[in-house]
């Protein structure tokens, strides 16, 4: 089983790697939009003093640009493959599969998130030193915290997402929650804006919300803004929200597959 699913994950990152074009105009893009943001919220803190709620101007600039890495490595903007085999009936093939479906899309997922991760997180980054003065993780255990956070904000990405595409299950056409989605990442992960600029009462709504995990954590522990237990506390949340997520994915496909009703047939 193991060797099978490390399969499809291999499998998976290779099929990414052949969307050259799509892949380069993606880095183009988030590096476009990461130093808008980043210049946005530079001229806001020099506003402020240099500063605003604990981050400095560099504090915001990588934020900007790490953020804008972790876009497709959490499916910020949408993942419709599953969601369009159930409408189109192709998942009937997939719940045949000797293969848990949930497991194989975590398979799936983690293969071409690994690929974006390396592709289009790595370089926005790059691209971003070249005009901000960007802050680096000082030690190995920051770089080893932050590692981990990334692989729990992919899993979370994927567990949210699994989740909407069983509503297809019972919606004609379920693009309402995708989009609904996508707002509600865009703003409680911090996307728009980092939740430390939130007032204190949204940004302990947004940091209790498993979108946090997915983006606005993982940058707070590459920013170094946690150490310690603190680190460690942020690592379990993220964990929590894997262990939630998958099991909300679990008993819904469970109840979505008792009665499977394709539509046209």
């Amino acid at each position: 089983m193991i060797r099978l699913l490390w399969e499809v994950g291999r499998r998976s990152f290779r099929l990414a790697t052949t969307y050259r074009l799509a892949t380069t105009s993606g880095v183009f893009v988030n590096t476009v939009f990461g130093y808008l943001r980043a210049a946005i919220l530079v001229f806001v803190a020099g506003a402020a003093g240099g500063e605003v709620n604990g981050m400095t101007e560099s504090d915001l600039a990588t934020f900007s640009f790490v953020s804008q890495g972790f876009l497709m490595i959490v499916g910020a903007f949408g993942y419709t493959e599953l969601s369009l085999r159930i409408r189109m009936g192709d998942v009937v093939v997939d719940l045949y599969r000797p293969v848990d479906l949930q497991l194989w899309e975590l398979a799936n997922w983690l293969g071409r998130s690994a690929f974006h991760l390396l592709a289009r997180g790595v370089p926005p980054i790059l691209l971003g030193a070249i005009a901000f003065d960007l802050v680096w993780p000082t030690s190995w255990q920051q770089w080893l915290a932050f590692a981990a956070a990334t692989v729990l904000a992919s899993i979370v990405g994927m567990a949210v997402r699994f989740c909407s595409a069983l509503t297809a299950f019972w919606l004609l056409d379920n693009r309402g929650v995708e989009q609904l989605l996508v707002v509600a990442i865009s703003f409680f992960a911090g996307l728009l804006l980092p939740i430390n600029l939130f007032p204190d009462w949204l940004a302990a709504v947004a940091r209790a919300t498993p979108f946090a995990s997915m983006i606005q954590l993982p940058v707070e522990i590459y920013l170094g803004q946690h150490d310690g237990w603190a680190m460690v506390s942020i690592l379990a949340q993220q964990a929590m929200w894997v262990v939630v997520l998958v099991m909300a994915g679990r008993v819904i496909l469970a109840a979505a597959t008792r009665k499977v009703v394709i539509q046209g047939g």
